[in-house]
C-alpha cells in the first residue's frame, strides 16, 4: 500500500457511484489520501481498480487496515440503516470517521455537523442546524435555519427544508421533495419524489404526493 507523507489515510466504504461523489469531495479538500476501498456486495472486484484507487475486499479487511496504520473511514452507499449499524461497530473496532463537505457547499458558522456526514455539490445550510452523523446532504439540498437530522438522515438532490424542521433518524426524504413549516418527518420514514409535505409525517410510514399522503407503513408488503 503506497501512501502519501502528511495526509490522513483514509478508506472508503463503498464501491459505485456514490463513492465517486465522496472520492472527489475528499480529493478536492485535499486533508486525506484515499487508499482504496471497501466492497461487501461484490467480492470478485477485489484488486479491480476503481475511482483511482482498488477495491480491497470487504470488511474481511479492518484488521489489515488498521494494522497499517489506516484509523479514518466514510461511508458511501444509500443505506441509511446499514450506515448507522455498521458506523457503530467500525467506531468500536478503532476507526474514525471522518465529514466530507463539498468547497461549493454553503454551510452556516453555527451549524454543527456529525462525523461520517457527506455533503454534496451547491447544498445550503442555514444558522443553527444540527445534522446527525453518516447524514447524506443531496445536490443543491436546501436547509434551512434552525433544523434538526438525527442520525442516518439521507435528503437527495434538489430537496428543500424549511426553517425548524425536525427529520427523524435514518429517514429518506426524495429528489425535490418540500418539507413546509412547522411540519416534521419521524424517524425512518420515506417521503418520495417531488413530495410537498403540508403535515407531519409519523414514524416508520412511506408518503408521498402533492401534498404529501400517508400510503403505507414501511413494513407492509407491495402487492
Amino acid at each position: 500500500m503506497v501512501t502519501t507523507p502528511g495526509k490522513k489515510k483514509l478508506v472508503i466504504w463503498g464501491a459505485t457511484g456514490p463513492a465517486l461523489i465522496v472520492a472527489d469531495i475528499l480529493r478536492l479538500r485535499g486533508e486525506f489520501e484515499i487508499v482504496g476501498y471497501l466492497d461487501n456486495l461484490a467480492p470478485q472486484r477485489k484488486n479491480i481498480e476503481f475511482g483511482g484507487a482498488k477495491v480491497l475486499g470487504g470488511d474481511e479487511e479492518l484488521d489489515s487496515l488498521l494494522a497499517a496504520g489506516v484509523r479514518c473511514m466514510i461511508f458511501a452507499f444509500q443505506n441509511n440503516q446499514a450506515r448507522l449499524r455498521l458506523g457503530e461497530m467500525v467506531k468500536a473496532r478503532g476507526f474514525q470517521l471522518v465529514t466530507a463537505i463539498h468547497p461549493t457547499a454553503s454551510v452556516a458558522s453555527e451549524v454543527v455537523i456529525g462525523a461520517g456526514t457527506v455533503v454534496r455539490a451547491q447544498s445550503a445550510i442555514g444558522p443553527e442546524t444540527r445534522i446527525g452523523e453518516n447524514c447524506i446532504i443531496g445536490y443543491g439540498a436546501m436547509v434551512s435555519h434552525s433544523c434538526v437530522l438525527e442520525d442516518g438522515v439521507h435528503l437527495s438532490s434538489g430537496v428543500n427544508l424549511a426553517g425548524g424542521t425536525h427529520i427523524g433518524r435514518g429517514t429518506w426524504i426524495g429528489i425535490g421533495a418540500t418539507v413546509i413549516d412547522p411540519c416534521h418527518v419521524g424517524k425512518n420514514s420515506l417521503v418520495g419524489a417531488g413530495a410537498v409535505v403540508t403535515k407531519s409525517i409519523p414514524d416508520e410510514v412511506v408518503a408521498y404526493g402533492v401534498p404529501a399522503k400517508i400510503v403505507r407503513r414501511l413494513d407492509e408488503r407491495v402487492a
